[in-house]
This record gives structure tokens, C-alpha cells and sequence, in this order.
């Protein structure tokens, strides 16, 4: 007779069951390491060093600055665990700075948390967990894994408005295999901090992060410049007619979507619809102009059934999100090769940008189908 599964799902009594927690400091990853602890599991504390603290000291809101990591620290503590913190600075830098930096300067709108979460937590501290003979790793996210008919599935976390599926869609199947995300079923934030007091944490009402790690008090423009100086060349503000209406302080400083802060005056109202880099043009026109009906997508990654190219006649019908901030709408996908696809929106987005994420759902219900990166739009 096969051993009963413990709560997260392996055939093994808790206290024979390593987990690794990944720690930030942060409220919802202590939460998730002291509720393991105190079900007896052999827990491992892991905060990841991922850039020059001295720097970010004094930035509020930094996902693993040094005063996150003695956060974790004491709650580790507290709770009767060990704790390391590992240097992966120079992957780090490697693996998302350098790409955000080039992403930038080529006109594109870049997400480096979901590129973390690819190329640094959920690859590179996954194989640390895995050579220090974890059976799993546990994070605090808010995004489900269910265990479906063929495999593990990646689901939309219970609570709509803390839902990070948009940040993980690139979470590979092997990946999701040996992650668990233990809040992911919580129906509120308020909820949460109520577990940090119960088990009596210090950061059970510290503020949430708000900004990406590396860019202090938010300054984008700060970071690339100094990554890349000479990066803020100025150059020209033209109109989709061709009409140059002004100049600009350099590509980096614009956004898709953006109507303050242009500098220009005109008649009625105009957006930045397109970033040329290699011409150092910001293109401004009408709000009409950032409607957008399809979208060419690269780097799919396909948490689905079957194989992505094996999709119905007229491609997978979906619903698509993409931007974080906005809810799933109704599209169709359709594979153009592998890892490449098409998508036709039922209805028109704005503000849809080159580096964001288009991430796909199923039409019903909470499944995440996975997604890939905006290439065009049209």
C-alpha cells in the first residue's frame, strides 16, 4: 500500500521531507517557511543575494536588500531552521540586468521579475535545492499547482487581485514539478499577515515591494544610463504622419502608451504609439493608434496538453492577458513554429508594447496555458 501523501503532496512523513523555502524577507516567503517548520518539515531558509546592497540600502520597497536578508534571518530563527544567503550576484547581472539594460535600448518595454523568476530562482536556486537533496522547493507566491490528469498544472491563485501568474508563465513543466506555492489557496493578503502574527514574525506588517530590486526609488533611466552611458541620445518626437513635432531626451526616457511628459503641444491628445531605437524617434499619434488586434509572440512556453503545434483548426482558443495590469481577454493562438505564434484578439488592446508578456488562459476557468514574449503588433 503506497504512503499517504503529506501536505504537499509526496509519499513522505513531513519530518522526512526537505523543502527549501525561498526567502526574500519579505511577509508572504517567511509566512510560507515558518507555517512548513511548524507542520515539521525539514526546512532550508535560502535568501538569494542578487545585487550590490550598499546601493539599495536606503531604497524602500527592495525585494532582497540587506535589511530583507536579516529579516529572513530572524524569522528563520525564530522558527528553528537554517538560513544561507548565496551570492548570485554575477548570475544575476548576467541573466536579467544586461538583457533589461539592451531590452531598453532597443525600444522595448522589459518585465525583469518574470526573467528572475526564469532564469535565477526558478532554475538556478532550483538546482542549489536540488544538490542539497530537497524533495521541493516552496515560494510565496500567490499561484496554484494543481495536480491534473497528466501532470502538475499551473493555476490562478484564488485571491483575483494578489494572482502572480502573469510574472510565471514561463514556469517549465519540470520546474513545476518540484515547486510549491503553499499560498496560492489564501483568499486575501489580510489573511496572510494574520498567519505572520500567529506565528509570531516581525515582518507581519511590513509593506509589500513595490519596485524592481535593482532600480533604486524606481529610476529606470538611472540604471540603463549608467549600464550603458551615451544611452539618452536625444532625437526626434514625429507624428504617424511623418510631421516632426518636437525633440526628445533619449528613447529610454518613453513608454508605449504614454501621453504626459511630451513636450509638444497639439490639438487633441497623442500617445506614443511606437519606439524606433535604431532611429532615435519617438512616434506620437492619436489614441486609436494603440489599438491593437495581433500580436506576433516568440519564446512560448506551452503548459497545456499535448503539443503546442498540435493546436484545433483556427488555433487554441484562449483568453490572453497582456499587461499585469490587465484582466484576461478573448483571443485566439496560433502557432506559426514551435516556440512562435500569432495571436488574434476577439476584441482591441491598447498600450500593448514589445517586451511584455502575453500570457494565455483557458476560456474557462483558472488554468494558465503559459505564453510568451511580444515580439509585434499590429
Amino acid at each position: 500500500m503506497p504512503a499517504p501523501l503529506n501536505s504537499l503532496g509526496l509519499p513522505k512523513p513531513p519530518a522526512e521531507t526537505r523543502v527549501v523555502a525561498a526567502m526574500s524577507g519579505g511577509v508572504d516567503s517567511s509566512v510560507v517557511a515558518a507555517m512548513l517548520a511548524e507542520e515539521g518539515y525539514d526546512v532550508v531558509g535560502v535568501t538569494l543575494q542578487l545585487y550590490d546592497h550598499g546601493a539599495a540600502l536606503a531604497k524602500k520597497g527592495a525585494c532582497c536588500a540587506g535589511l530583507d536578508i536579516r529579516d529572513a534571518r530572524r524569522v528563520a530563527e525564530t522558527k528553528g531552521f537554517p538560513h544561507y544567503v548565496l551570492d548570485y550576484e554575477n548570475i544575476f547581472r548576467e541573466a536579467v540586468i544586461e538583457e533589461f539594460a539592451d531590452a531598453y535600448l532597443a525600444g522595448a518595454t522589459p518585465i525583469p521579475c518574470i526573467r528572475c523568476n526564469e532564469r535565477v530562482k526558478f532554475k538556478d536556486l532550483l538546482q542549489t535545492a536540488k544538490e542539497l537533496g530537497a524533495d521541493c522547493m516552496a515560494t510565496g507566491h500567490y499561484i496554484r499547482r494543481v495536480d491534473g490528469p497528466n501532470g502538475p498544472e499551473l493555476h490562478r491563485a484564488a485571491d483575483p487581485d494578489r494572482d502572480q501568474s502573469y510574472f510565471l508563465f514561463s514556469t517549465t513543466r519540470e520546474q513545476l514539478a518540484a515547486l510549491r506555492f503553499p499560498l496560492g489557496d489564501l483568499v486575501s493578503k489580510a489573511e496572510t499577515r494574520e498567519l505572520a502574527r500567529r506565528h509570531g514574525l516581525s515582518v507581519a506588517d511590513k509593506p509589500d515591494s513595490q519596485d524592481i530590486c535593482f532600480v533604486p526609488q524606481g529610476k529606470y533611466t538611472d540604471v540603463i544610463e549608467k549600464l550603458r552611458p551615451g544611452a539618452a541620445e536625444p532625437g526626434e518626437i514625429v507624428h504617424l504622419d511623418g510631421t516632426v513635432l518636437g525633440t526628445h531626451r533619449g528613447v529610454i526616457h518613453y513608454t508605449i502608451g504614454q501621453r504626459r511628459g511630451l513636450g509638444i503641444s497639439s490639438a487633441a491628445p497623442l500617445y506614443v504609439v511606437r519606439l524606433d531605437a535604431d532611429a532615435r524617434q519617438v512616434v506620437v499619434g492619436p489614441k486609436e493608434a494603440l489599438g491593437t488586434k495581433r500580436i506576433g509572440i516568440g519564446e512560448v512556453n506551452w503548459l497545456g496538453d499535448g503539443d503546442f503545434q498540435d493546436a484545433p483548426e483556427g488555433g487554441w482558443e484562449m483568453r490572453v492577458k497582456v499587461r499585469s495590469t490587465r484582466p484576461p481577454a478573448p483571443a485566439m493562438v496560433r502557432p506559426t513554429g514551435p516556440t512562435t505564434a500569432e495571436v488574434e484578439l476577439i476584441g482591441v488592446e491598447e498600450g500593448v508594447a514589445p517586451g511584455q508578456a502575453c500570457v494565455f488562459y483557458a476560456p474557462e476557468g483558472s488554468r494558465v496555458f503559459g505564453g510568451g514574449w511580444i515580439k509585434t503588433r499590429a
